[in-house]
């Protein structure tokens, strides 16, 4: 059975290739427009932008999404009973304690994120700690602190940062060749205003096709190594079950940062047309699904 430190390097390896994605989409978005424009120093900064951005993304994204989110830190004075269960899960995972946050909503949700175990973050909502009893609450944490070490916390929070900077670009460099000149009435200029247009409308959906390369997997990986930490798959099961039960939005609900959490932060059903299109792209499996196998596990 997969255990907690199971798929380390693979996920590593996942970060690097979605870095080298980015980097390449970048460069050859500013390479278009640089050939349509006539001027090289679009390219030129195309390449600085990638590489700037994807050192920011593994240095400051978990910072970054944690400020998407609005969380807020906790301490063991504010919230000693989430303390004292990471804490003690940490100890029995052997991972050092990550940092507290607190999320201010009523929907019951989870996440992590950071780049390593050393800088991981893991955040509850307020939600969440009002409807869980403490072995539910073992299972989420010890479900979230799974993410922690196996590592695929960093691929999340890196697809999320290159997605949303990858859409940016692309609007960037869409408005520059809409108006930033070029031979229009030579046929191949215009072949190639085409083809870059669309490419760089198709841009941010080859970002959420990266966010898809996130595989389902690391969820039900990151359930059996939790239940691992606490012994007690119907801790985690019974907590699922409850958040699904009381699915409602986020007050900040983002399709960036969605595939972070234990739960759809658009409240399941709930959700508008286009963001029910939108799931299409999530990463994680049905709750039910997830619920009726750790049952399994525990007969």
């Amino acid at each position: 059975m997969a255990n907690i430190y199971t798929q380390q390097s693979n996920n590593v390896r996942k970060t690097w290739f979605l870095m080298a994605i980015f980097l390449a989409i970048v460069i050859a978005i500013g390479y278009g427009v640089a050939w349509y424009i006539g001027n090289p120093v679009i390219l030129y900064g195309a390449v600085i932008f990638a590489l700037i951005m994807n050192v920011g993304s593994y240095w400051y994204s978990d910072k970054l999404v944690i400020k998407m989110t609005g969380a807020k830190p906790a301490t063991k004075a504010s919230h000693p009973e989430l303390w004292n269960v990471v804490e003690n899960l940490s100890i029995t995972a052997g991972l050092p304690m990550p940092k507290l946050y607190i999320v201010n909503d009523q929907a019951p949700n989870a996440f992590a994120t950071g780049r390593n175990p050393e800088h991981a973050a893991v955040a509850a909502t307020t939600g969440l700690l009002q409807i869980l009893d403490r072995t539910e609450l073992e299972g989420v944490m010890a479900h979230e602190l799974s993410h922690v070490g196996n590592r695929d916390m960093l691929v999340s929070t890196v697809a999320v940062v290159l997605a949303g900077f990858i859409a940016i670009i692309s609007d960037l460099f869409l408005r520059s060749m809409m108006f930033g000149g070029g031979d229009r009435d030579n046929r191949a200029g215009l072949l190639f205003l085409v083809l870059g247009i669309v490419g760089i409308i198709l841009a941010p959906i080859a970002a959420q096709l990266i966010q898809m390369a996130i595989s389902r997997k690391r969820e039900y990986l990151a359930d059996a190594s939790g239940v691992l930490l606490t012994r007690y798959p119907e801790g985690l099961a019974s907590a699922l079950e409850k958040i699904s039960n009381h699915a409602r939005p986020m007050h900040r609900a983002n399709t960036a940062t969605a595939h972070l959490f234990i739960s759809d932060p658009f409240g399941g059903d709930k959700r508008s047309i286009g963001q029910k299109i939108s799931s299409l792209f999530q990463t994680h499996p049905p709750a039910a699904d997830r619920i009726r196998i750790l049952r399994e596990m525990g007969k």
